[in-house]
């Protein structure tokens, strides 16, 4: 470990590039806490605490929310934005196109994601200044105070502003080759809560909670391994080249093709817990009123309130989503087509059509191994929170699963680094 940090420290580029990276970080952290103009801060943090939902969402987003910052919704715009465009990807052919155009192709389509993320943070700042003015007043508490739409403009304004902020910053990371800028900032606004949470463990620590303690420290500890296992597993197919292939590989050399056993990474927690998110948001808007409406909305809380449901809703939503976005990154068609154009084969498997079954059936077992452990790895905090009656190992499951999948792509970027940093003194 220390050498590798020497070697690092030799390396000027990939030094700045470090540094760089951490003043990035430094940046975002202090502007999560510059808040929008006219809130009552003491007011909605005693608000948030005692809101489950909101309180949730408040550690998931690094704090943002509690502070009422410039960049509360963090990169949550960004992220939508990038989904919808992925999808669309496979349905509109001229965005197909576009990406068949290789890295000019794909810069137009960052260039439409950014675009759309801007009416999505507009959107979503307003549903949010919203909820809460509107579960304030429901408290009897006054939050927001804002009294003319001048100040609604304003703060709308303010929090998009602070989400672009955020979408640059990420980009500038990304340039750096350590890693995914907006995953980065994910990882960086959970892990700035944890000397907080580690805080009040040690303050409100009692010798009866002892084993909900260990079983804390247990249930980190198979989220930790149960991540690597599934972010690092894959198989390796064992494709042959009949050909010569532009003096890369000669006639009869034998190759692999790895398939993850996770393609789709932290993708199906941050979407499955947007979901789970949502609707009990949305009811808190009409849990007061008369009639049908009030009665469904007050029926929505109390069934995402029930452990039960909510761990069988998010498991099912973490196993769908990894099917889901694996099919959108996956295309067994297009890897067949190219192993077909570069003379490639599976041995007993003919090029083309019949390539393209195989790969879609392997790929399909592996992705049911790999959504079925990520959904068990998911639910498993709330488990022991059943037991335990303690919030913070629902959250901290969440957090593992994502700290820990940035963290080794992280490593992996540095050490690819190091690697042709090697190579070019050789």
């Amino acid at each position: 470990m220390l050498e590798t940090l020497r070697r690092i420290w030799k390396i000027k580029n990939l030094r700045q590039n470090i540094l760089f990276v951490l003043g990035m970080l430094v940046i975002f952290r202090a502007a999560a806490h510059i808040p929008v103009p006219g809130v009552d801060i003491e007011a909605l943090r005693g608000f948030l605490s005692g809101n489950q939902v909101l309180g949730l969402l408040n550690i998931f987003s690094g704090g943002t929310i509690e502070n009422f910052s410039i960049v509360m919704l963090g990169v949550g715009p960004y992220i939508t934005a990038s989904i919808i465009f992925q999808v669309l990807t496979m349905a509109l052919p001229q965005l197909e196109e576009l990406q068949k155009e290789g890295e000019s192709g794909q810069r137009k389509i960052n260039m439409y994601t950014r675009i759309a993320s801007i009416p999505l943070a507009i959107l979503q700042a307003f549903a949010l200044l919203r909820l809460l003015g509107s579960t304030a007043s429901q408290a009897g508490g006054n939050i927001l105070g804002i009294s003319s739409p001048f100040q609604w403009v304003a703060m709308i304004t303010a929090v998009t502003a602070g989400t672009v902020f955020l979408m640059w910053i990420g980009e500038l990371i990304t340039e750096k080759n350590i890693g995914n800028g907006i995953s980065i900032l994910i990882f960086s606004a959970i892990v700035s809560g944890l000397p907080t949470t580690i805080q009040n463990l040690v303050v409100n620590y009692n010798p009866a909670d002892l084993t909900t303690y260990i079983l804390f420290v247990a249930v980190a500890l198979v989220t930790i391994v149960g991540v690597v296992y599934i972010t690092e597993g894959q198989r390796n197919i064992p494709i042959t080249y009949a050909r010569q292939v532009r003096g890369r590989a000669a006639a009869g050399m034998k190759n692999h093709l790895p398939l993850r056993l996770n393609m789709a990474g932290v993708i199906p927690i941050i979407f499955a817990v947007s979901v789970v998110l949502f609707p009990p948001m949305i009811a808190q808007f009409f849990s007061n009123n008369p009639g049908t409406g009030g009665a469904i909305a007050r029926g929505i809380i109390t069934f995402f309130n029930n452990q039960l449901y909510y761990g069988l809703l998010y498991f099912i939503l973490v196993f769908g989503f990894t099917y889901f976005y694996t099919a959108i990154i996956f295309r067994p068609d297009k890897m067949a087509e190219n192993l077909q154009r570069q003379g490639a084969f599976i041995a007993n498997v003919r090029p083309g059509k019949q390539t393209e079954e195989y790969l879609g059936k392997v790929m399909n077992r592996l992705v049911f191994s790999g959504a079925l452990f990520l959904a068990l790895i998911a639910v498993l905090p709330l488990i022991v929170q059943a037991f335990t009656r303690s919030q913070v190992l629902a959250v901290g499951g969440i957090s593992l699963l994502i700290v820990v999948s940035v963290a080794i792509e992280m490593a992996k970027q540095v050490q690819a680094q190091l690697t042709m940093h090697e190579y070019d003194r050789v």
